[in-house]
């Protein structure tokens, strides 16, 4: 009798193992699918936020107690914040959607650093500083635009950076919020942290579209693309390139930038190089 009631007692045990894991089993298929389909729906393209084209920073280089370079009979702030203005009106008539930021618009002195944190407050998606070249003499031969980009190089190869860097010494405390900048030192001109590289490529992208529409369309003699520790450069969260639109201290380049013929050529240069950027975006969509 004992051996036939475990007999009985281990087939009874053996039922309900079985009864028990036949519906833990639909459980757990259920779940496994359950989660399969939530998988699906965070991974679905349309759920996922596409990138969105559209707050463009203008920086008018200069400004203030600050005029920048000189030419015979105009200086680089003014000329800046000329151009920066039709840019800015020029892109509201013919690219509505992108909405525009200027870091300032009177003659005002605006610090280095807040220039960046205007362009982080706004989101910019790009960033646009526009200043004018000059050579260390009165008046100089060379002449053309140039683009900047962050990055680092030689001592030697810093003419450029160092001269646009030059504002922060009229900051009060510039020592403090540019910790390591030796005013005697180009090799110290350099003070950030690593620059971003997810946005060099855009950064050189962009300045590349834009040389070569002053070149190709517009006929300008071009010193190319550069890679400078420009400091208005340093910190921005987004992609951003320095336009030097032309040698203010050259007679031909100066007439040239005060011209009303002259800035409509660079400001429609931008705009085109700004909507061809713009497409590459679109057509990654």
């Amino acid at each position: 009798m004992v051996y036939k009631y475990r007999s009985s007692f281990q087939i009874l045990v053996v039922l309900v193992l079985f009864l028990v894991f036949a519906s833990h089993k639909n459980t757990f298929g259920q779940v496994k699918k359950r989660h399969h389909k939530k998988v699906n729906a965070i991974t679905n393209s349309d759920t996922v936020p596409s990138f969105k084209f559209r707050t463009i920073i203008i920086d008018a280089g200069h400004g203030g107690k600050d005029p920048g370079a000189h030419g015979v009979y105009s200086k680089e702030k003014n000329v800046t914040l000329a151009i920066a203005k039709k840019l800015r009106n020029a892109l509201a008539e013919q690219m509505p959607s992108v909405h525009t930021v200027m870091t300032r618009t009177t003659d005002s002195f605006i610090e280095l650093h807040r220039r960046d944190d205007i362009a982080s407050e706004n989101k910019g998606n790009l960033f646009i500083s526009i200043h004018c070249n000059a050579t260390d003499t009165r008046v100089g031969d060379e002449r053309g635009v140039l683009l900047l980009v962050y990055g680092y190089h030689r001592a030697g190869e810093q003419l450029e950076a160092l001269r646009e860097n030059s504002s922060i010494f009229i900051e009060k405390d510039y020592k403090k919020k540019y910790s390591g900048y030796g005013e005697n030192s180009a090799i110290n001109t350099i003070v950030l942290s690593a620059f971003q590289q997810k946005f060099r490529k855009q950064c050189i992208q962009f300045a590349d579209l834009l040389n070569h529409e002053f070149k190709k369309v517009d006929g300008r003699h071009s010193l190319g693309v550069k890679e400078q520790g420009v400091l208005v450069l340093q910190q921005s969260a987004m992609p951003a390139v320095l336009v030097e639109t032309g040698f203010i201290n050259n007679t031909k380049d100066e007439d040239y930038l005060n011209s009303a013929e002259g800035k409509a050529e660079i400001v429609q240069s931008i705009i085109r190089a700004i909507k061809k950027y713009r497409e590459g975006f679109e057509d990654q969509k």
